[in-house]
């Protein structure tokens, strides 16, 4: 006879596997037919197992041997046996969900992904088996998908921020159950985290907004995570995050439980605007070392990677003396003087100079990134401009001065570091000022050593701007710290040396320029701030203080001014 019904799918089995028999069935809502022959055996018609979970593309074939199988009740559902579920599943396969997809599975747990490119997921099977047959199993619709993984289930989502981020959550709600969790590892805007985390713990779900760092080569081979929410969700997930995340050896894995809310989020947004900073005074050095000093690619590629080698040894250090030495696979020269001078953003950096606005916190060396950003995007009225001030008498170089490329060098080494203190400073003073605000009690010592690995703005000086917060977690501002405070003391002539030269040559260093104004700003006792306020006084009457009596005073400045002149 056969029984048919609609159970909770079909099984996969790879068919060369001996000992069918004793394999675990996976179903996943979809038609199958049941026949026995008495009293012999069962015969069970299922779909071949390519590790995509589909039946709409797969040849059926019939297979016997199985020696025992209950047959549930016409219409019920049959259970994927726990020993074959996979421990976490993952929605979104673009770069970044593909690497730390596979990245997971590397590391020895099993896997269920989804997209709704179903191609996507059928690539990614197909690595996972080239990459040396990782524990990862495709599907094509999301409830095969969520009845695949484990309870309670985790669910990474990697899409893109915004609206695709609400649509997943609704595409795989309706199959999950109290107390699964959802963690979205996009660069999200930190208060709709905290939005999705109110709306799903109405359905007993958990959530988690984690910033991944790393980009491509770090999803893959380990990056920096910062998860921030539910902390029940993350040590349901703690210890998949602890192996997957970058490992350190001398202050390990580069994870941690951030705080609550959209901490997480916050924290990957500000790490962003560092990152910003970061290049951005990487690209002005460049900027001064090429039409100053004269070097040639091949000397910036020995430059940078000698750098590389000291105080300044760092991920975008590292990546920018390879792309110097890269030559033009579509012509001559080398590729980077082929690139449009035209940068591209997300939007993290324009989030990061807004929240510093909204709190009052400086942040000059990251708002004059954003804004260098912006002026590249004006290709055609720089050309234009350009054409008219050369006209006017204005080269792109004002003055071809005579230089010493080895003190150059060096005097741009020391800006270099320098500004970047204050990129770093001006980050962590963002981060503090925003958990106090929102009480998630952040610790800037371990954002530190979770950013020492992984991710992008890695670098070697990171495990001091560690011990900074370590020595005093009240720390004002890295400026203030004695051993930063030295370095900044000793190297700050260079410094001044190489925004003049810049200046002087007509060359933009908004970075470096920024930079030593704030520190300039931040070190004195007193700044004009007096007569600024004097000003407000005059034409708006909004009173000042005084340095030597408290309390709030206003002045008829205009009375007395126009009596003075009668």
């Amino acid at each position: 006879m056969t029984i048919s019904g609609e159970l909770s799918g079909r099984v996969s089995v790879p068919l060369d596997h001996s000992g069918i028999e004793s394999r675990a069935f996976v179903f996943h809502n979809r038609w199958i037919s049941l026949r026995r022959d008495f009293p012999a055996k069962f015969h069970l018609r299922f779909f071949r197992s390519t590790g995509i979970h589909d039946s709409r593309s797969i040849p059926t074939v019939s297979v016997s041997g199985i020696r025992a199988i209950r047959i549930p009740d016409a219409g019920k559902t049959m259970d994927t046996p726990s020993s074959n579920l996979s421990r976490i599943g993952l929605v979104g396969l673009a770069v970044m969900g593909q690497n730390l997809a596979l990245n997971i599975a590397e590391k020895g747990f099993q896997i269920s992904i989804y997209n709704r490119t179903t191609s996507k997921v059928d690539e990614t099977v197909e690595r996972a088996k080239r990459e040396g047959d990782l524990p990862l199993l495709g599907f094509h619709d999301p409830e095969s998908f969520v009845n695949s993984i484990q309870k309670p289930r985790v669910i990474i989502m990697l899409v893109k921020a915004g609206a695709p981020v609400d649509q997943t959550i609704k595409t795989l709600t309706p199959y999950m159950e109290k107390d699964d969790c959802i963690i979205d590892g996009g660069n999200e805007w930190y208060e709709n985290t905290e939005r999705r985390e109110a709306a799903v713990a109405e359905l007993g779900l958990l959530y988690l907004g984690m910033g991944v760092s790393g980009g491509e080569e770090g999803a893959r081979n380990g990056p920096s995570l910062m998860p921030g929410g539910s902390f029940k969700a993350y040590k349901n997930i703690e210890d998949i995050l602890l192996k997957v995340a970058a490992q350190v050896p001398d202050s390990g894995p580069c994870v941690t439980y951030i705080g609550k809310g959209g901490s997480g989020n916050f924290v990957k947004m500000v790490h962003n605007g560092i990152e910003y900073g970061d290049m951005q005074l990487i690209a002005e050095a460049y900027d001064v070392l090429k039409y100053v000093g004269k070097l040639s690619n091949d000397e910036l590629q020995c430059v940078f990677s000698d750098w590389n080698k000291g105080e300044l040894l760092s991920f975008l250090i590292e990546i920018t003396a390879d792309i110097f030495g890269i030559k033009d696979d579509k012509g001559d020269g080398y590729l980077v003087d082929k690139v449009l001078d035209k940068t591209g953003m997300k939007g993290t950096g324009k989030w990061t100079v807004q929240q510093a606005a909204d709190l009052s916190v400086a942040a000059p060396t990251i708002a004059s990134s954003l804004d260098a950003r912006f002026l590249s995007g004006l290709k055609e009225e720089r050309v234009a401009a350009a054409k008219v001030f050369k006209e006017g008498g204005f080269s792109d170089i004002l003055s071809d001065q005579h230089v010493d490329k080895a003190k150059l060098i060096d005097d741009v080494r020391q800006a270099l570091y320098s500004a970047k203190i204050c990129s770093y400073a001006q980050g962590m003073n963002l981060i503090r000022a925003k958990s106090i605000e929102k009480g998630w009690d952040l610790k800037l010592g371990e954002l530190a050593r979770i950013w020492k690995g992984g991710c992008i703005i890695r670098a070697i000086f990171l495990d001091r701007i560690k011990k900074a917060y370590d020595r005093n977690a009240d720390l004002p501002n890295l400026l203030v710290d004695p051993e930063f405070a030295k370095e900044i003391i000793d190297r700050q002539s260079a410094w001044r040396r190489v925004v003049c030269l810049a200046i002087n040559s007509g060359i933009s260093t908004p970075g470096m320029s920024t930079s030593l104004a704030y520190f300039d700003s931040y070190r004195r006792d007193r700044l004009p701030a007096n007569l600024v306020q004097a000003q407000r006084d005059y034409f708006g009457a909004h009173t000042y203080e005084r340095t030597d009596i408290p309390g709030a005073f206003h002045t008829e400045w205009f009375k007395i001014a126009k009596q003075s002149k009668a």
